[in-house]
This record gives structure tokens, C-alpha cells and sequence, in this order.
């Protein structure tokens, strides 16, 4: 009871829907622990659903509005806030007493101690989620979503519709470094539209990835939007398609190969060049290829370290995210090269070894 008049003398209208979402997560977790029938589970979950969206509702419309903050009787309205958190287990006696099953309903004076323990983890994830939503928004400004829709316009996930982009010179420049005794791959934050977009979902920060024959980067190849010069598919990549933000980032690992495994790695990317690729847009979210050469980025650095025997974790191609190309290498296979960053130098600074 202590707990309930603190709330309504004192509560800001985040502790209110902190409060709510916790006695919502209490209630569904109890809710699933007992033998009741599924249908009435079913109905008490879509029943504190509703009752949470409205307390949240009259939180942000009735209690905490700006007009309702001057207005007469705003006590009376923080009581009734207050006196809504006790609305689920209203609704809960009601349902289950008229079916007659069972299960443990708790009292007013059990909710109380919840404690403010919960509370505050319930405020920390809202907290957390808000963060979340300020950033989310950041990435689907304007802008950003009219260039990734201009970008999506280019893509093709049935077509090979890139022809022949890595010229005889890139070839040239892959055979000087074949006998250097590691294949490089490469994770990067470009900070393109694209990449943007795509870290909405992935909730990582890197998503792109690259291989690249010699440590430098001078041969770094993937499967990228072609920088409005080359159609999406198999592309080289210069620094300057890394660099699009100031907080765009590189890491750059290594990994032990022959001359022979480069080899095999080089005869398919010369192939896929000479057949045609597209950039498999849709695989990001179907997770499959509609034809060989329609690949994403980190579905193509997989399938040729596949080729060439030198995959170091298993997993269908289709579903292998950037980070999972470091994040998965258990027995420690790949060696950290470097970083490079963009925010010191135009051309970037390095850090590693």
C-alpha cells in the first residue's frame, strides 16, 4: 500500500509505465506457470495486452499531457493512474472465476511486493527501448530512407544484372599479393544508407563484409551496391566505399591459406565475374538465393572461403550475418590485423599491429 500511495504522490509518468509493464511481465510469467486451459491463457494474455496499451495510453493522453498537468484535480487523476495497476488482477478473478479453473490470483497487497526492485528494471528497459527508438529513428531519417530507396530501385534478386565490373587490372593487382600466406577479411560500418537500414534489424554495428587478398585492402572485393558507378553484384572496393560517416570503421583480420586455396577462391570469383551476379537484396531477410551468383556480402566471403576448404565455422550461407564471421570463430582461426578509422585523417588512421 506504501508502495501504491509513493506512486500516486510522487510517480513521473515513466515510473507509471514501468509499473505497468512490470505487472504485465508478472502476471503473463504466473500466468504460464499454472494449469489453467490454454483458452483462458490465451484470453488473459490478450486481456493484459489491451489493459497495458490503454494504461499507457492514459498515462501519455489523460495524466501526463501537457493540458492535464495544470488542470484542476490532478491528485484524483494520479489515484486513478495509481488504482489502474490493480486492473489485470481485476480482470484476471473475473475470467478465471467464471470458467472455474485453476490458478493463483494474487491480491492487491501481493502485487505491492513486486517491489520497486522490479520497477526499476521494468524503467530500465523502457529506458533502453526509448534509446533504442531515438537511435532507430536517426537511421530511418528522411534522407536515409529516400537514398536506401533509390539504392533498392538498382537491385535485382532473380537477374544477373552486373556484368564483368572487376576489370583485368584488379586481376593484375590479386596476383601480386598470391603468395602472401593469408586471405584477409574484412568487417566494416560504411555508414551508407543501406548499412544503415540493415542495423536497424541486426541490431549490430558492423554489416558489411569483404575479402581481400592482400592486407592492404587494394584487392578488397564483395558483394556491394556498385557506388552508383557499377551495377549491384560483385564489385572491388576502394577505401573511399568504407568511409561514408565520420564514425565509418574497419577491422581487418587474417587468415592462414596456400597459394593454391587463393587460387581456387580466385578461379570462382573470375567466374561469377564472367557469368553476370546481382546482389541478393531479398536473401537479407528470405535467407535463400534465387540463382548461384546472387549473393550479400557476407553470403559471398562465406561461400568462398567454402570453396576453398577453409571455413572455419558451419552454417547454410543463406543465413551467416558480418559478425558471424568473427563472432563464430570458436578456435580462434583468424589473427587481428588492424583497425581503421575515419575520424583523424581523410584517409583514415590505422591501429593494430
Amino acid at each position: 500500500m506504501v508502495f501504491l500511495i509513493g506512486l500516486m504522490l510522487f510517480a513521473t509518468h515513466e515510473l507509471f509505465v514501468a509499473a505497468y509493464v512490470a505487472i504485465f511481465v508478472f502476471m503473463t510469467a504466473r500466468l504460464m506457470l499454472t494449469k489453467s486451459e490454454v483458452k483462458i491463457k490465451a484470453w488473459l494474455i490478450i486481456a493484459y495486452a489491451v489493459i497495458v496499451v490503454l494504461q499507457i495510453i492514459m498515462i501519455y493522453g489523460l495524466i501526463f499531457s501537457e493540458a492535464a498537468m495544470y488542470a484542476d484535480w490532478q491528485l484524483l487523476r494520479r489515484v486513478l493512474a495509481a488504482l489502474a495497476l490493480v486492473l489485470p488482477m481485476l480482470v484476471s478473478r473475473y475470467i478465471v472465476a467464471g470458467k472455474y479453473a485453476y490458478f493463483y490470483l494474487p491480491s492487491v497487497e501481493d502485487v505491492t511486493t513486486i517491489g520497486m526492485a522490479a520497477v526499476s528494471e521494468a524503467a530500465t528497459s523502457l529506458k533502453h527501448a526509448r534509446d533504442t527508438a531515438n537511435e532507430t529513428r536517426k537511421k530511418l531519417r528522411p534522407s536515409q530512407l529516400r537514398a536506401a530507396t533509390n539504392d533498392l530501385s538498382k537491385h535485382s534478386s532473380f537477374n544477373y544484372i552486373n556484368n564483368g565490373s572487376l576489370t583485368e587490372s584488379y586481376f593484375e593487382k590479386v596476383e601480386e599479393f598470391m603468395d602472401d600466406p593469408n586471405i584477409y577479411i574484412v568487417i566494416s560500418r560504411t555508414g551508407s544508407p543501406a548499412s544503415e537500414l540493415i542495423s536497424v534489424f541486426t541490431k549490430q554495428q558492423y554489416n558489411h563484409a569483404s575479402l581481400s587478398f592482400d592486407r592492404d585492402m587494394q584487392t578488397s572485393i564483395s558483394y556491394n551496391g556498385g557506388e552508383k558507378v557499377y551495377p549491384p553484384g560483385l564489385n572491388m572496393e576502394m577505401m573511399e566505399f568504407f568511409a561514408k560517416t565520420p564514425d565509418s570503421k574497419i577491422l581487418v583480420y587474417s587468415l592462414p591459406c596456400t597459394r593454391e586455396q587463393k587460387q581456387i577462391m580466385l578461379d570462382q570469383i573470375i567466374k561469377i565475374n564472367n557469368e553476370g551476379s546481382a546482389y541478393n537484396i531479398l536473401g537479407l531477410v528470405l535467407k535463400r538465393s534465387y540463382k548461384p551468383n546472387i549473393m550479400f556480402c557476407s553470403q559471398f566471403v562465406y561461400k568462398m572461403l567454402d570453396h576453398a576448404g577453409l571455413t572455419y565455422f558451419t552454417k547454410p550461407d543463406g543465413k551467416v550475418n558480418p559478425t558471424d564471421l568473427i563472432q563464430l570463430d570458436y578456435y580462434r582461426h583468424l589473427k587481428f590485423e588492424k583497425e581503421i578509422t575515419f575520424h583523424n585523417a581523410e584517409n583514415g588512421s590505422e591501429n593494430g599491429n
